[in-house]
């Protein structure tokens, strides 16, 4: 099938406010200027540099998020443009993201990353850290960040019940950060990618990350 078409399919299939991210990264500029045609606006990339060259060559009317593991020392070539970070894993990316966007008169949508997955390949904060950072001081002085939700991948396993209890565990988080009511902005819960999405919307993902059911298998080099 074409990209239309299975952008068509599986947009179908997502319930009234769950966004859908295109996951693009690897693809070429003429697979995302396709998705586009039809009328997807939010991209997803992994990697900075890749993220900015795009941005260059297509339409500036699209909305990037950076979905992969932040290197702080290039922030600065997405701060500009970039709509939404996911991969806030460390309070030293959340540090440098605001000064970037401070220096780019901007304010950055962000996302939290919760380590879920019994993995020690994924990044990300522990729920007392989520917890404890919602709480300080710091938190409510990175004026040029929106703290917009939180962010997490599950384990690579078949086990569903596994994947289902690392949803439900970031959900419950989510939930206590909502009721703490110090993020004005704190709307988002992004989890589920092209193989668990259906089971991440029903633990109340609201924002899934898909690419190769979109794109097709990756381009690695």
């Amino acid at each position: 099938m074409s990209i239309a078409e299975n952008l068509t399919e599986i947009s179908s299939s997502l319930p009234q406010g769950v966004t859908l991210v295109a996951v693009s990264k690897t693809k070429p500029a003429s697979d995302i200027q396709e998705a586009y045609d039809w009328g997807q606006r939010v991209f997803g990339e992994n990697k900075i540099q890749e993220m900015a060259s795009k941005y260059e060559e297509l339409p500036k009317d699209i909305e990037w998020h950076m979905i992969g593991h932040v290197q702080t020392n290039k922030i600065k070539y997405m701060a500009p443009f970039v709509d939404m970070v996911h991969g806030c894993d460390r309070f030293k990316v959340l540090r440098e993201l605001n000064k970037e966007a401070q220096k780019n008169h901007r304010v950055i949508s962000c996302l939290l990353q919760v380590q879920i997955a019994k993995e020690e390949t994924k990044f990300g904060f522990s729920k007392e850290e989520v917890i404890d950072f919602a709480n300080s001081e710091e938190a409510q002085s990175l004026n040029n960040l929106k703290i917009s939700g939180l962010m997490g991948m599950a384990t690579f396993t078949d086990d569903q019940d596994q994947i289902q209890s690392e949803f439900t565990a970031l959900q419950e988080i989510y939930k206590e950060v909502v009721d703490m009511g110090v993020f004005p902005d704190f709307s988002t819960l992004s989890m589920g990618m092209s193989g668990d999405y259906e089971l991440a919307i029903s633990c109340g993902s609201n924002m899934v990350r898909i690419g190769s059911s979109l794109f097709g298998a990756r381009n690695y080099k």
